[in-house]
């Protein structure tokens, strides 16, 4: 980090301050509101409970229904209840603890989780196409050189915090995007922050051997695009033909497994040990892949899982392909998508401007005094070879079980949707609703992720979006009998209450948190509430459909996998002039998800439009 960056900065206006918001003039730029952010509320018991009730009626018989109810009102009237709620409450108002959730939930979701990152837990980017740098090397060197300015805003704390609705947001797991790992522990993994002074690299995976390169000149001079270009291109001659042992593989594994082989990896050499802190201490990881993919799926395909061998998964990493294309995989452990978006967006959006000073350009002396990329060896023992070796066939055995589909829907967008004044996100819900309908002819379970980052240490919480008003519409739309006018009233009463669910989860007012939160009060000996144990519980929280919206123009795709084994991943980009979903499961019928996802969308449109039309007709 050796190159100074001049960065406008002043201190803040007292207009720029928000109302209830104060500026500790100590803790950077990027984090002078974060003392001031509000904590994560605990909701009120009954209102908790009524919203549980409303949220699970439409998943449910009559007969389901009238016996949660009952199991639900019993425990809202318990004094178990009231006891467990108090407990909470004095958790959320201990002065040490700046969120209560946070690290139970960081636990559960994430670091004590057992199952493969990959797949279950890392999430991707497909980068949209620059046709000016079509060679993997030119590639890699630009992305790298784009993101080093966004690596000193942020760890200088300089960049400016996120706000939404003029609130700010908290920005605390931004020390997470560089220089960071996951570590494999039991019973719970961990993450360690390097200092990014003392580790000014990165490293290149290629063929499945890792190699490491400066990010500056012997001077102290940070790395031109050319001179990264130089870089990339000895890492690939160096690599030649031939693959290397995957050791990358290990991390795609059980993490209890990876646990035991890391220490295996160790014990076999201390050359091991080197290499992997040089590579867990690197500002990011590149994979330069040595495939060429141009289908959606298979770009998608290759950014999500890859070959599970050119990979290192327990950090975030660049992908590069032979053709020039990329993209980018999150490791989702300290944070979620929305900083990562910003990164990826700064570094697209910055080069497709011109915004980057890429430094001098190539000449026939570019990198000849630079010295050349290191390889980070391992020396293996057969006890390593072992896992190395069940590493790939684990994860051969569960990606093979796992389908992709991508449907780039052109009928229309945003720009449609705002014209029928009608949300575009619930109005892309909706038409999810309408598909699983028409798939199973009933509702789907479904989350949708919301973050709650107004909050101190705040992540995310679950919008419950199939709705009693979405249920009614569905089956209105497939009722040959209804009339347009009819529908088009159910759709619009759908819209309204999702909205109202998304607000009630943007505002820390949800129903799984706190549910969760009060079973965590519960303690050693004392009965678990039978609210938790009946069938209709768990049934709701089975999220068949794990949906996720992130929107960016400088992407081409973005997705993850499913959370349970017969669901669907469903994550979507809703643009000006397209929808687009990718459709991930473990082999469910992907395809015909994808044809009901079209039809569904082209069905409501058409539908807003004809009642539209005759609404105008009758004003003629």
């Amino acid at each position: 980090m050796a190159t100074k960056r001049n960065f406008k900065s002043s201190a803040p206006r007292k207009s720029d301050i928000p109302e209830g918001y104060a500026v500790d003039p100590t803790a950077g730029n990027m984090l002078r509101f974060q003392a001031s952010l509000p904590r994560l509320p605990v909701p009120a018991l009954s209102s908790t409970v009524h919203k549980y009730l409303e949220t699970i009626r439409p998943l449910l018989t009559d007969a389901e229904y009238t016996k949660s109810q009952a199991t639900a009102q019993d425990f809202l009237k318990s004094p178990q209840a009231a006891e467990l709620q108090k407990r909470l409450e004095a958790r959320a108002a201990d002065p040490s603890i700046k969120n209560w959730l946070a690290d139970w939930w960081n636990d559960a979701a994430y670091m004590g989780y057992r199952d493969p990152v990959v797949v279950y837990v890392s999430y991707f980017y497909v980068h949209l196409d620059d046709p000016r740098r079509r060679d993997p090397a030119k590639r890699a060197a630009s992305l790298i050189k784009a993101m080093l300015p966004f690596r000193e805003i942020t760890e200088s704390k300089q960049i400016e915090p996120e706000k939404v609705r003029g609130m700010p947001l908290c920005m605390d797991s931004y020390k997470w995007l560089f220089h960071a790992c996951r570590y494999p522990t039991k019973p719970s993994d961990t993450a360690k922050k390097f200092d990014p002074k003392a580790h000014n690299h990165v490293v290149f995976v290629r063929k499945n051997k890792f190699y490491e390169v400066l990010l500056a000149t012997p001077e102290g001079h940070e790395l031109s695009e050319a001179e990264l270009e130089v870089q990339v291109e000895r890492v690939i001659r160096m690599a030649g033909k031939e693959t290397g042992a995957p050791v990358g593989a290990l991390t795609a594994e059980n993490r209890d497994i990876w646990t035991d082989a890391r220490s295996a990896l160790i014990a076999s050499s201390p050359l091991n040990q080197q290499s992997l802190e040089r590579i867990e201490s690197s500002a990011i990881i590149i994979c330069l892949d040595d495939t060429t993919p141009v289908l959606r799926e298979d770009i998608s395909w290759s950014c999500w899982v890859g070959d599970g061998r050119n990979r290192f998964y327990d950090k975030h990493q660049l992908i590069v392909f032979d053709n020039g294309r990329s993209g980018f995989l999150g490791e989702h452990s300290c944070m979620d998508g929305t900083p990562t978006l910003r990164l990826n967006e700064f570094i697209l959006a910055s080069l497709a401007h011109n915004k980057v000073d890429l430094g001098a350009p190539r000449s026939n002396s570019t990198g000849a005094n630079l010295p050349q990329p290191v390889e980070l060896k391992f020396e293996l023992d057969a006890t390593c070879g072992k896992y190395i070796n069940e590493a790939c066939q684990h994860f051969d055995e569960l990606v093979d079980q796992h389908d992709m589909q991508v449907l780039h829907y052109e009928g229309y967008g945003k720009d449609l949707m705002k014209k029928f004044k009608a949300s575009p996100d619930a109005w892309v819900q909706l038409v999810k609703q309408l598909a699983f309908h028409k798939m199973f002819n009933r509702p789907g379970v479904t989350y949708e992720s919301c973050q709650t980052r107004k909050y101190q240490q705040g992540r995310t919480e679950v919008i419950r979006s199939a709705s009693l008003e979405s249920k009614e519409w569905a089956e209105a739309m497939l009722n040959s009998e209804e009339s347009d006018e009819h529908r088009a009233v159910l759709f619009r009463r759908a819209v309204a209450r999702h909205l109202q669910y998304a607000a009630w989860a943007a505002d820390g007012q949800g129903v799984d948190r706190h549910l969760f939160g009060l079973k965590k009060m519960v303690r050693d000996g004392e009965s678990v509430p039978a609210i938790y144990s009946d069938p209709a519980f768990s049934k709701t929280n089975h999220w068949e459909l794990s949906t996720s919206q992130l929107s960016s123009k400088y992407l081409d795709g973005w997705g993850y996998g499913e959370v349970v084994t017969d669901g669907y991943g469903l994550s979507y980009s809703i643009d000006d002039h397209y929808i687009r979903w990718t459709i991930t499961s473990l082999l469910r019928n992907t395809a015909e998800l994808k044809h009901y996802l079209a039809e569904a969308a082209t069905e409501t449109r058409f539908m807003m439009e004809r009642v539209a039309a005759a609404e105008q007709k009758g004003k003629l």
